[in-house]
This record gives C-alpha cells, sequence and structure tokens, in this order.
C-alpha cells in the first residue's frame, strides 16, 4: 500500500500555516490540478490527495488530531478512514471555490439577442435626416402562453427526475473511496421543471418567430457605416430576461454630383473662357435649392466660392457644413467657323497668335 505524504507538504504551506493561509494553498492546487482543467495523467489522483488534505487541515480537530497522531489519527477521527468519506465530488468542491455553473445560474434571467438590420439612403436623406422602414425577423415571447411554454390553463410541474434542483447527482466508488458527481438533468435540461401539456403555437419553448417591420429615424449628418441602436428591438429575452437591441447599420448612396468632404458638399461647376474671363452670375444646386453666386473676371480653374451653412448637418452639434463651389474651366471640342476665327483674333491682341 503506497504511503501517504504528510497533509503540509502536499498543500505547500507550514505547519503553522494560518486558516486563510491553507484555503488560499488549497484554492491554487484545486484549480490546477481539476481534472475539468488538467488532462494529464495522475490529475484526478493529484487532485484527490490536496482534498483530502485539505478536508482534515481546515477543520481544527481534525487538524488537531493529526498533528498528534498523523494519518492514524486523522483516520481514527473518521472511524475508518477516507474510505465512504464523501468530498462532495470534483465539480461540488471545484464550483464551491471558484463559482462554477449552478443551477441557479443556469435558470437565472437571460437577455435576448442582439439583432442587426440594414437601410439605404439616399445622400440627401444622410444630409437632412430622413425616416425608414426596417424589416427584421425576431423572436418574441409567446403571446398565446405569455412565454410559459405551457398550454393556456396549465403550469409547468416540478421535474420528478431532479425534484426540481435541475441536477442530478450520482455517487460512484472507487479504490479511492466515494464521489458525488454532479450533472445537469437531462429531462429537464437545467430548468427543474417539466412541461406535460405544451403550447401549440410555440411548441413548448415559450417563444415565436415574427417578422416586423420598424421606423428608425435616421438623424441629419450620418454616413455610412454608422449605426442606429434601437433599445429592446432584439429577440425576446429568456426566463424574464429582457430584450436585446437592434443595430441598423446605414448605406448612403453616392450623388449624381455632389460628393462630400466631412460636412461640406462639394459640387464642381464647368464655366467657359468668356465666364472665366468676363466673370458671370450663375446659377448653382445646393441640398436645399438653387443658390447664385458672382462668378469674379479672371477666374481660374480650381477656385472655390463657398456658400455658409448650406452643407450638412452636424451630426453631434449644432449648426451645418458649407456647401463649396469649385470652378472649372472648360475648353470647347468642337470650333464653328465664326468662332474659331473670333478666337483667333483672340490670340492676336494676346500675343500669343500663330508665327
Amino acid at each position: 500500500m503506497a504511503v501517504k505524504r504528510d497533509y503540509y507538504e502536499v498543500l505547500g504551506v507550514s505547519r503553522d500555516a494560518s486558516d486563510e493561509d491553507i484555503k488560499k494553498a488549497f484554492r491554487r492546487l484545486a484549480f490546477q490540478c481539476h481534472p475539468d482543467r488538467n488532462r494529464e495523467d495522475g490529475a484526478a489522483a493529484r487532485f484527490k490527495e490536496v482534498n483530502e488534505a485539505y478536508e482534515v487541515l481546515s477543520d481544527a480537530d481534525k487538524r488537531a488530531a493529526y498533528d498528534h497522531y498523523g494519518h492514524g489519527g486523522a483516520e481514527g477521527f473518521f472511524g475508518r478512514g477516507f474510505e465512504g468519506f464523501d468530498f462532495g465530488g470534483f465539480g461540488d468542491i471545484f464550483e464551491a471555490f471558484f463559482g462554477g455553473g449552478t443551477t441557479a445560474a443556469r435558470r437565472a434571467a437571460q437577455r435576448g439577442t442582439d439583432l442587426r438590420g440594414n437601410v439605404t439612403i439616399s445622400f440627401e436623406e444622410a444630409a437632412l435626416g430622413c425616416e425608414k422602414k426596417v424589416k427584421i425577423s425576431r423572436t418574441e415571447t409567446c403571446s398565446t402562453c405569455q412565454g410559459s411554454g405551457a398550454k393556456p390553463g396549465t403550469q409547468p410541474s416540478r421535474c420528478p427526475n431532479c425534484n426540481g434542483t435541475g441536477q442530478v447527482r450520482r455517487v460512484q466508488k472507487s479504490l479511492f473511496g466515494r464521489f458525488i458527481n454532479t450533472a445537469i438533468c437531462n429531462q429537464c435540461h437545467g430548468e427543474g421543471t417539466v412541461i406535460t401539456e405544451p403550447c401549440r403555437d410555440c411548441r413548448g419553448t415559450g417563444l415565436q418567430r415574427h417578422k416586423r417591420t420598424l421606423s428608425v429615424e435616421i438623424p441629419a449628418g450620418v454616413d455610412s457605416n454608422s449605426g442606429i441602436r434601437l433599445s429592446g428591438a432584439g429577440d425576446a429575452g429568456v426566463r424574464g430576461g429582457s430584450p436585446g437591441d437592434l443595430y441598423v447599420m446605414i448605406s448612403v448612396q453616392e450623388h449624381d454630383f455632389f460628393t462630400r468632404d466631412g460636412d461640406n458638399v462639394l459640387y464642381e461647376l464647368p464655366i467657359n473662357f468668356t465666364q472665366a474671363a468676363l466673370g458671370a452670375e450663375m446659377e448653382v444646386p445646393t441640398l436645399r435649392g438653387t443658390r447664385r453666386i458672382d462668378i469674379p473676371p479672371g477666374s481660374q480653374t480650381g477656385r472655390v466660392f463657398r456658400l455658409r451653412d448650406e452643407g450638412i448637418a452636424h451630426l453631434h452639434r449644432g449648426g451645418r457644413g458649407d456647401h463649396l463651389v469649385r470652378v472649372s474651366v472648360v475648353t470647347p471640342g468642337l470650333l464653328t467657323k465664326e468662332q474659331r476665327q473670333l478666337f483667333e483674333e483672340l490670340a492676336e491682341t494676346l500675343g500669343t497668335g500663330k508665327g
């Protein structure tokens, strides 16, 4: 028969260690060699040894007997040693110290899943704001059974297999003694209750899937990849949990002749040679209608004119960006005979005629 190691040595503490030191040592070692986390050979035996040492040294009377008489004193204290002593199982000890899954946790309220929707809007709608519809498919609490899963007029009953605990405990005997393993009840799946007469509309789940069309207020100033959260518009929660949220992702279409530069709108205005040279008064489109601008004589390609507060609304603060008009002098491609003659005369006066 193998000789047992000294319990203080097993836990790695001195013989005058405090109760808190013993507890800390056990927590550390139990975490390291628990069979659910450590698959190495001998982990189960090592865990059993650590557990046995802690059971003795954590109890004042058992520890005193061990200090005076060694293992024989500890075995005498228990009458017939550790054979048959119920350590509560690997899972019970581990859960007690490290907060493992419990029935209460499995049956706690669970928040519903967040959902995502997509909506496409025009350039003007992004700049000025709008209201859009988004279609989603989500789970909702069954209106027939109010989420209980049971047929109206009936109630879920206590699970006879686990007596409502959601867990079943199995005793296993081995050469090391008797162990109790805890597992989720396979009849109620940890709920603690069973439905004998399920609701016909949700088939006992307490949830139904519906297609919904929701209105979404799009604020002025959004851009592509912006997101809007609709609180509580996601999937229904479970066991009284709050519903999830709906995140609406926005995609903005390109404009035919406007481009966005931050919260400014850029418009390219083509002008001809005479308008650039002599100046002109012109109408330009904006997000809020047409506006007139003066093109001064001698304007060159690339000159920018600014219409203040005619751009895109600032998303998180008041005010708007500007409308920027950039002129581009266009060279005519085809000239009539008269136009060509005029250009040649102009070229001579400017000193750029043909030599």
